[in-house]
């Protein structure tokens, strides 16, 4: 067998990949509209993922903490989050979501956050908060198992079962974006749009891309509402992009209220990218516009302007999240690039599984290990010390130093990206992404040519 999953085989980690679920959780409630989290757990448990969120998007934005101090830690806190609650409803008096993401402490000491919420619905909301809409939900996302990858899959999942209504049945289907970008979104809605399909879409972030205004508006906001979250579970059909980002969600709906999902393939490239349409052509009895037809011709073009010159059998390394690395594999084949090594950054033990990561078994006719459960010594190592050569890296920001130590050109796709303008704001999925993908692979292979003056007299001629 040509293409090898393998799990990292050392016990420690060394420069993680991902971060934490907590992150997860807390990137899932930015997008939700009238909503701030409250993390329960060290004041650090929000300090950080909140600059990391920060850095990549370039917006402010606000998740409270419950701040745990050590006597917490030890005799309990859950007076922290009675304390959090209240002085939250207090202070914003528009919010109506407050979701208790907890973390690895407050799970271990075993604080009862859903009795408590229980405890605050019955005394401080209806007394102090009478007529006030407010809801609270629990979601557990401890720190010592999964990722932010899983936080985000079980936070989306608990937000459906939080407010997903059996209604009259809708001709709206649910999309369930995954971890992405506000360019994604964009571009995601544009597709639907295009094809005269109505959605609610979970989550809506392209506010996050947010203009500044005379007034001084300076914090950013999701933009999907209570009602397209209870109205999800009245929609014809669940699309959701990403099989560990979101495909929990579509699981209950479709046990649930038996609405039937569809979950994958990320539509990252041109192929995934029909695949996403002739679906949501044939669910809905829309016909596939001209203008569609169109814009996958641009991307066809563009692709087809460096793809064989330059692109075709270019080594590539890529991390990151599961369905964005085995979206990104894909794409990159169909381009005749080679990759080399997936290194996907948890313990999912699901991966081996993946019908995406079969077809790859069964279909590569080259050496490729996709490494579970990874960190950036399994990419640095094989550089370093078993020979592997790559002509390219695509992966988040975190993985920059092995670019720049081993001089291997890397285009920045995935989160967190902070250390190059404006990533956010270009989309990687459909045929705007698929066009993007390709020109950035070929811009970075041209510098790099540049720099190491490697046939660089093509680009005269080209």
């Amino acid at each position: 067998m040509n293409c090898q999953v393998k799990v990292k085989d050392r016990v420690g980690t060394i420069n993680p990949i991902f971060t934490c679920q907590p992150a997860g959780a807390q990137f899932a409630s930015i997008g939700v509209k009238d909503c701030i989290g409250i993390v329960h757990g060290g004041q650090g448990c929000v300090m950080f993922v909140r600059l990391l969120i920060s850095q990549h998007l370039k917006e402010s934005f606000e998740i409270a903490s419950s701040s745990v101090h050590e006597d917490g830690a030890v005799f309990g806190a859950l007076d922290r989050v009675e304390t959090a609650v209240d002085v939250l409803l207090m202070r914003y008096p528009h919010v109506k979501v407050v979701p208790i993401i907890t973390t690895c402490s407050t799970e271990v000491i075993g604080d009862d956050v859903d009795g408590l919420i229980t405890k605050l619905e019955e005394g401080l909301l209806a007394e102090k908060y009478a007529g006030r809409e407010v809801h609270l939900l629990a979601i557990h996302s401890p720190s010592f198992v999964g990722s932010m990858v899983s936080g985000y899959d079980v936070a989306v999942r608990d937000f459906v079962k939080k407010f997903a209504k059996k209604g009259e049945p809708s001709e709206k289907i649910n999309l369930l974006t995954g971890w992405v970008n506000p360019g994604d979104v964009k571009e995601l809605k544009h597709l639907v749009s295009e094809l005269g399909v109505e959605a609610n879409v979970l989550f809506e972030i392209e506010s996050f891309d947010s203009p500044l205004m005379p007034d001084g508006t300076a914090v950013s906001h999701g933009n999907t509402t209570i009602a397209d979250l209870e109205a999800t579970g009245s929609a014809m059909h669940t699309f959701a992009l990403n099989r560990y980002e979101g495909g929990k969600a579509a699981q209950y709906l479709e046990k649930k209220f038996k609405i039937p999902s569809t979950i994958g393939p990320t539509p990252i490239g041109i192929r995934n990218t029909d695949a996403l349409v002739k679906k949501l052509s044939q669910v809905t009895g829309k016909p596939i516009p001209a203008s569609l037809v169109k814009e996958r011709g641009i991307a066809l073009d563009a692709i087809s302007d460096v793809a064989h010159m330059f692109l075709a059998d270019k080594k590539v390394a890529i991390y990151g999240a599961a369905d964005l690395v085995i979206g990104l594999a894909e794409y990159c084949l169909d381009l005749e690039m080679r990759p080399q090594l997936l290194l996907l950054g948890d313990d999912n033990a699901g991966y081996v599984n993946d019908p995406r990561i079969k077809a790859l078994q069964d279909n590569v006719d080259y050496p490729m290990e996709i490494i579970t459960n990874a960190d950036f010594w399994e990419l640095e190592n094989r550089i370093k010390n078993e020979g592997l050569e790559l002509d390219l890296i695509l992966g988040h920001s975190k993985g920059r130093f092995i670019s720049i130590d081993y001089n291997i050109p890397m285009v920045r796709v995935g989160f967190p990206t902070y250390d190059r303008a404006g990533i956010y704001r270009n989309p990687v999925v459909g045929y705007g992404g698929a066009t993007w993908l390709a020109e950035q692979m070929a811009n970075a292979l041209f510098t790099d040519m540049e720099h190491k003056k490697n046939k660089e007299w093509l680009l005269n001629v080209w």
